[in-house]
C-alpha cells in the first residue's frame, strides 16, 4: 500500500531565520511538508491561493498584513483552510483575536520544537490546539463572563481601516497605500479621517503609537 501524501503546509513569517528553523522541524516529519513560504501577510494570502496548502502557519507580527489580518482574509476566501498562529506573544488579547480571526490553534515560538508538530496534526484532524496558558485564558474569560456578563469588546475599526492603520504606521504615504490596496487616494484619505475620529487621535504619530500598542506593528 502507498503511504498517504504528506500534508502540504504554507509557512509565513517575516524573519527568514525563523522560517528556516520551523521548516527544519516540519520537514523532518514524513507526514508534513512545507510547499510555500511568505514573508508578509499579503504574500501569505497570495501563496495560499496559488499553492492550495492543507494548512497555513502564520506569524502574528508581519509587514503589510499581520497574521491576524491574513487569517481573517483566508477565513473568508478559503474557509476550508485550517490556520495555526505561531507567535512570540503569550498574550490573552492576541489569543482571543486569533480565535476570532478563524485560527484553529495558537503555538508559542518559544516551545515550537515541542508543540508545533502536535499542533499541526491536531489542526489537520479538525481539532483545536491550545498551549496551556491559552487554556487558562479561556477559563478566566469564561469565569469572568459568568460572574459579570462581560464579553470581548467589539472591534472599534473595520478590517479595511485596520489595514490602512497598519500601513500608515509603517510609514507608507496615502498614494502608496492606494497603490498597495488598489483603491483610490481619496478612499484612503477618507478611511484615515475615520480612523482619527473613531480612535480620538490627532495625527500620524498618534496612529503609529496606537498601532504599536495593539500589536499591528512591532516597536
Amino acid at each position: 500500500m502507498h503511504e498517504p501524501a504528506p500534508a502540504r503546509i504554507l509557512l509565513a513569517d517575516d524573519h527568514a531565520l525563523v522560517r528556516r528553523g520551523v521548516r527544519l522541524i516540519l520537514d523532518t516529519e514524513p507526514d508534513l511538508t512545507v510547499v510555500a513560504e511568505a514573508d508578509d501577510g499579503a504574500d501569505a494570502v497570495a501563496q495560499a491561493h496559488a499553492h492550495r496548502p492543507d494548512l497555513a502557519i502564520l506569524d502574528i507580527a508581519m509587514p503589510r498584513l499581520t497574521g491576524l489580518q491574513a487569517a481573517r482574509e483566508l477565513s473568508r476566501t478559503r474557509p476550508d483552510l485550517p490556520i495555526l498562529m505561531l507567535t512570540m506573544y503569550d498574550n490573552d488579547q492576541f489569543f482571543f483575536q486569533a480565535l476570532a480571526a478563524g485560527a484553529a490553534g495558537y503555538v508559542l515560538k518559544s516551545v515550537a520544537d515541542r508543540d508545533l508538530i502536535a499542533a499541526c496534526r491536531a489542526t489537520l484532524r479538525g481539532e483545536p490546539f491550545l498551549y496551556p496558558g491559552a487554556v487558562d485564558a479561556l477559563i478566566r474569560d469564561y469565569l469572568s463572563r459568568v460572574r459579570g456578563g462581560d464579553s470581548i469588546a467589539a472591534r472599534t475599526i473595520t478590517d479595511r481601516e485596520e489595514e490602512i492603520l497598519k500601513l500608515v504606521a509603517e510609514g507608507h504615504s496615502s498614494v502608496q497605500i492606494a497603490e498597495l490596496l488598489v483603491i483610490s487616494h481619496r478612499t484612503v484619505e477618507r478611511h484615515r479621517a475615520n480612523l482619527l475620529q473613531k480612535l480620538g487621535l490627532k495625527d500620524r504619530l498618534e496612529l503609529t503609537r496606537y498601532a504599536v500598542r495593539v500589536g499591528l506593528i512591532e516597536p
